[in-house]
């Protein structure tokens, strides 16, 4: 397999992705991994090397800008480097298409099928570039926020959408999981939505540990998320 660190230029930052393919000669889809709050870190490489081994370029973005990085246990340095980026959410859109336009400069990427997937913060971010009307195959949040950005939407719907969910997220109560779900309804947009009853934010992190404030691993829910996932990109048209 290859792997590699990859930069490129967002505004004024330099911004540090990592790929992960295995050698081919012919299109590969790529999958956009979106890292949580803590930046693009270990957790997001692994994640691009999981779908590199299942046959996909595996791209794992970064949001935050070369060197910014939190930690597992520094909660309020990755809410930081998290609220600097939903200060400006617009800017969310824009720093994904970013790296977007790095990625497709590489070799043999099929374009046609295009994939985000975003943990947490990540997946807050992936929905909001299906909500900007962009043209890629699909989007999928896992454990995301589903909050709508603070500015008009104007833009249809065209990617597929795919929401993990656990029940027990403190983040996403009932309530604005039903929002998010009208809100896909009237968009016209091509949803699916799966809840996991017991598990809590963050639960496909194996590093996740810590109940009072939410976070959980659950190695069930983690083992059906990739199956989930694996059989609804290997179904994209």
């Amino acid at each position: 397999m290859q792997s590699e660190t990859i930069e490129y230029a967002y505004d004024n930052l330099v911004m540090q992705g990592f790929m992960a393919r295995k050698p081919s000669t012919k299109p590969q889809p790529l999958i956009m991994v979106l890292h949580d709050w803590s930046g693009c870190r270990e957790l997001a490489h692994e994640r691009a090397k999981y779908f590199a081994h299942q046959g996909y370029v595996g791209f794992a973005v970064d949001l935050y800008g070369k060197g910014k990085l939190g930690s597992d246990t520094d909660t309020s340095l990755n809410q930081k480097l998290m609220n600097e980026v939903l200060h400006d959410r617009r800017s969310i859109v824009s720093r994904l298409q970013a790296a977007l336009d790095c990625a497709l400069k590489l070799d043999n990427v099929n374009p046609q099928k295009i994939v985000m997937i975003g943990f947490c913060f990540g997946g807050l971010c992936a929905l909001d570039f299906a909500r900007s009307g962009a043209n890629i195959a699909a989007v999928i949040s896992v454990h995301g926020l589903f909050v709508k950005p603070d500015y008009p939407l104007t833009q249809k719907i065209q990617a597929k959408v795919l929401a993990l969910h656990g029940y027990l997220d403190k983040s996403v109560t009932p309530d604005k999981l039903a929002a998010f779900q009208e809100e896909m309804h009237a968009a016209g947009a091509e949803w699916q939505v799966h809840t996991f009853g017991n598990a809590m934010q963050a639960f496909t992190n194996p590093r996740a540990n810590d109940p009072t404030l939410g976070l959980k691993y659950d190695p069930n829910a983690d083992a059906m998320t990739w199956h989930i996932v694996k059989s609804y990109i290997d179904t994209l048209a």
